[in-house]
């Protein structure tokens, strides 16, 4: 029988392990910040249609994810933000013009054979991020509708405790904070001296192994911040170049006009759904 190659799982079942518990800890805080929000969702789905249990309201909400392929989360957190339909109305938005998705040209050829999910989109927008700047390490995150902060959806080469750390961003302290307030794309050259970063967040991010990153933010047509992605380094950077800096911004007005339509059309499909299932429970 050939030896296992060193390194290899069959070498280090201790160091698989604590991966595996690492991960499982990292699911069950993120269930831990979705689940009151969720709550608070059936809460509304129970009281609104009449439904004998909390049960009932997840039943609802787990066919609309699934149907428009939307995460529980992102969905129970445009339902608490959105007005409620009028009292009998078949309809949630019977006035709703419906746009057509826009195009992403930075994305051509990244398309998954089922189509553009938002999820698929945020990793392509990753991938060609990291591609501009030459790392493998980053992260993109959206503006949380439920709180207005920058919340961490996808990412690649960062530790657990790094996205531990920025599951949720506020105004400030970060480099991404500073990119979502002034709609501007942020370089930080050398993280252990830029100003941006606050004491917490730098040592942070310098015990993830960055050194270095840049933040893109993608705005909607209406020049409002949608989300951000930023990349990182484990080396100081140098100025990005006038065709990087130009390729990014470009990227990041293709994917916010793309996440806005998505929150403005797929997001109140999924909420249309879901009420005409909760009248039929109502009769």
């Amino acid at each position: 029988m050939t030896a296992a190659a060193p390194g290899t799982a069959d070498e280090n079942p201790e160091r698989d392990e604590v991966l595996r518990l690492r991960a499982e800890v990292r699911a069950l805080r993120a269930r831990g910040r979705a689940r009151p929000l969720i709550s608070q969702a059936q809460g509304m789905l129970q009281e609104r249609y009449a439904l004998p249990d909390a049960d009932g309201a997840f039943t609802l909400m787990r066919r609309a994810s699934q149907r428009y392929n939307v995460k529980l989360r992102t969905l129970a957190g445009v339902l608490v933000t959105t007005p409620r339909p009028d009292e009998g109305t078949a309809l949630w938005f019977p006035r709703r013009v419906r746009r057509p998705e826009p195009p992403l040209r930075l994305l051509a050829g990244q398309d998954p054979p089922g189509g553009r999910s938002r999820g698929a989109v945020l990793g392509a927008v990753l991938s060609r991020t990291l591609d501009v700047v030459g790392t493998d390490m980053g992260n993109v995150q959206t503006v949380d509708r439920a709180t207005g902060r920058l919340r961490m959806e996808r990412h690649t080469g960062l530790t657990e405790e790094f996205l531990d750390f920025f599951a949720y961003v506020g105004e400030e302290g970060t480099s991404c904070a500073r990119a979502a307030r002034d709609i501007a794309q942020v370089t930080v050259r050398d993280v252990e001296r830029d100003p941006v970063f606050n004491e917490p967040a730098r040592e942070a991010v310098l015990a993830a192994g960055s050194r270095a990153c840049h933040s893109v933010p993608l705005t909607a047509s209406s020049g409002a911040c949608v989300g951000m992605v930023s990349a990182h380094s484990d080396r100081p950077l140098d100025s990005l170049r006038t065709a990087q800096l130009r390729t990014l911004g470009g990227l990041g007005a293709e994917a916010g006009r793309w996440l806005a339509w998505h929150e403005r059309t797929v997001l109140p499909d999924a909420l249309e759904y879901l009420h005409a299932l909760g009248r039929r429970r109502e009769v």
